[in-house]
């Protein structure tokens, strides 16, 4: 067999494992499978580093299917190499309840997928971060043990995406040469041909932003192999531009929309086979096709197994597999408590975004793997400390990334920091600028990762700024997110304790909430105990009798909540106050403790300067809400929470009016 009649009978194999699989599932998208297989037999078989049997190998080279709807492609070739969770029936059960084959491809459904996809541009975006994640991990340890490739593969949409701006701008600023993308250049989206809706120089705007770019014949193994090894010499990140035709091979519908979507039919199947001279039934592949693709999956055996002897006798082997396992230095715990004990002798009075900025030089100083970075606003966010230098195009052993005012490439890039291994990443804007980086912090949950977003100027309390800049139901909207942690601390020690959460919740991504105003240590009285991990507590106990009032607060409004309780005391009412600084970690308390915090009060009471949606499990549908009805307005702080009646006293008045009515 020749050498081109044995690669294209292996690109076929990926053509009818896809549309077979796309036709008994009656959905999926086979044109992308079907055109981009001669660029994945050309990568899997000759240039990828990984091994089948060795999926987490910690060196191997990354593939991310940015185009994610294509994902049958992934799955196909995942089968073919010889993964051992990918089985033929897990193709034959594609987009089924319960398979690993899901519609889109799902970190953590099954060995290989690196990111979660579908979203278009999303995994291009999480490439800047896996690639950066290998300059500064090869930086910490070395040419001896990281030394990869990250390749991509992205189409139409990716590329018309906002994000694909800010992602490559970073990586063509930070000259990410490592990073390959494989732009499924096929001149058709969903509605039709592209030319409908964008006429981008898409070559041209790479090549603008720092690329390496070309263009390159799809179908033609050779070309696609040659840009590859041209890529790869490159000291810049590189497009190749591929030249393909969409659902290639069927008879009427490539080249068109109509292979995008939706199954070819059993008809279209049948000239494709025709056109391949494939003869065999469905999920059927020649054995040595299959020898062939398996061996391509065992060829990196050799180098991995290379790879583990150097490891072996490396001085760095203890911490690299730390690192890679996601586990903090020993002696984390002991020293966030001794912190914790300064700042309740101390009592600073400071904004929590500085209080962030305090626990992160204690962290940044003992755990050497964060990185941290910020869209523009490393003044206001207060990300950097003594420890985190800038990381430069010619410095990448440094701990601190400028990623320029592109929030959700930055969101994006935390993610594929964080997927590669080894770092635990945070950046940070502005809280009302979370809608920018959203759909990122989204995926975030989605993959259980442990992302960290930082997101200061948290409430009306930011002031002058107006409207534009105050969060009002962002709050709400992250609250919503599943499986993210929305922390926002009243103090100092809150602040740490958050902190110290967010970097053991491996399986979380978290918020952090932070104020531009000062405010008190509220904590005096040092506990070793973390009680933020709770996600609410009792702060200060009802005097006098059972408690008539309880008021329950997050972040610069238990400050208020205290003084409330001091006047309903006064005025002969018991009052305790609970702080929350993480409701998505009260609410998986057991129900004796949410009880015992909630509290059998005949008044509840809730202050927080957002919106009620998300209080009424906390405090009942006829408890009292303190906090915003609408958009905020320009003024200082010291005009703005009385012009909202975010203040302690409409917060007396208004419990005790209600107690007064019972």
């Amino acid at each position: 067999m020749s050498t081109r009649e044995q690669h294209d009978r292996m690109a076929n194999a990926i053509r009818f494992l896809s549309m077979d699989a796309v036709e008994k599932a009656n959905s999926g998208h086979p044109g992308l499978p079907m055109g981009c297989a001669d660029i994945a037999t050309v990568l899997f078989t000759r240039f990828l580093k990984f091994d089948a049997k060795a999926p987490h190998w910690a060196d191997r080279d990354r593939f991310i299917l940015s185009a994610g709807h294509g994902s049958i492609l992934l799955y196909s070739l995942l089968y073919l190499t010889g993964y051992e969770d990918m089985t033929i029936d897990q193709l034959k059960n594609f987009r089924q309840l319960g398979s690993k084959t899901a519609g889109h491809p799902e970190y953590g459904h099954a060995a290989g997928i690196e990111t979660t996809t579908g979203p278009l541009g999303q995994g291009l975006a999480n490439s800047v971060g896996f690639a950066l994640g290998e300059r500064i991990m090869n930086a910490a340890f070395g040419n001896d043990l990281v030394d990869h490739y990250t390749y991509v593969l992205a189409g139409d949409g990716c590329l018309m995406e906002g994000i694909s701006q800010e992602a490559i701008s970073l990586a063509g600023h930070l000259k990410l040469n490592k990073l390959i993308v494989f732009w499924d250049n096929n001149d058709i989206s969903i509605d039709g041909p592209v030319s409908l809706a964008d006429s981008t120089d898409q070559v041209a705007r790479f090549q603008a932003s720092g690329w390496n770019a070309m263009h390159v014949d799809g179908h033609d193994p050779e070309a696609i192999a040659y840009a590859i090894e041209a890529a790869r010499h490159s000291d810049k990140p590189t497009l190749l531009a591929c030249k393909t035709t969409i659902g290639f091979g069927a008879p009427t519908k490539a080249g068109t929309n109509k292979a995008h979507g939706s199954p070819l039919g059993a008809e279209e199947i049948a000239g494709a086979r025709k056109f391949f001279n494939w003869e065999l039934p469905p999920f059927e592949v020649p054995k040595d096709v299959l020898d062939a693709w398996r061996a391509a999956g065992k060829a990196g055996a050799k180098t991995r197994t290379e790879w583990e002897g150097r490891l072996g006798k490396s001085d760095k082997k203890a911490e690299f597999e730390r690192r890679m396992d996601g586990k903090l230095p020993k002696g984390f715990d002991d020293m966030i408590v001794d912190y914790k004990k300064k700042l309740s002798a101390d009592k600073p009075k400071v904004a929590t975004r500085k209080s962030s900025e305090m626990a992160l030089e204690a962290i940044n100083g003992f755990v050497p793997e964060t990185i941290g970075g910020s869209a523009d606003l490393t003044g206001s966010n207060n990300t950097k400390t003594s420890q985190t230098k800038n990381i430069t195009p010619t410095d990448y052993g440094q701990r601190y990334i400028h990623y320029g005012i592109r929030e959700h490439g930055m969101a994006a890039a935390i993610n594929g920091l964080t997927l590669h291994g080894g770092l635990i990443a945070y950046g940070g804007t502005f809280l009302c600028f979370s809608d920018y980086a959203r759909p990122a912090m989204r995926l975030a949950s989605l993959m259980g990762i442990r992302s960290i977003f930082v997101m200061t100027h948290d409430s009306i309390g930011l002031g002058e700024d107006g409207p534009t800049h105050q969060p009002v139901e962002h709050l709400a909207a992250l609250r919503a997110i599943p499986n993210h942690n929305v922390f926002r601390p009243a103090d100092a020690v809150e602040a740490a304790e958050c902190w110290q959460i967010a970097l053991e919740s491996e399986k979380t991504p978290s918020t952090l909430a932070l104020t531009r105003q000062n405010l008190p240590t509220v904590r005096t009285e040092h506990v070793a105990q973390n009680l933020s991990a709770k996600g609410a507590y009792e702060l200060a106990a009802a005097e006098g009798g059972d408690a008539a009032v309880t008021i329950f607060a997050t972040g610069s409004e238990v400050e208020i909540a205290l003084d409330a309780r001091k006047l309903l005391q006064g005025h002969g009412h018991p009052t305790r106050v609970v702080s929350i600084p993480c409701m998505e970690l009260f609410d998986q308390q057991g129900d004796a403790y949410r009880k015992k915090t909630l509290g059998a009060a005949k008044i509840n009471v809730a202050i927080e300067a957002g919106i009620r949606e998300g209080w009424d499990h906390i405090i009942g549908i006829d408890g009292i809400f303190i906090g915003m009805k609408g958009f905020g307005a320009s003024g200082s702080i010291e005009q703005l929470y009385p012009h909202f009646g975010i203040t302690a006293e409409a917060a007396a008045k208004a419990a005790e009016a209600r107690l007064h009515a019972k």
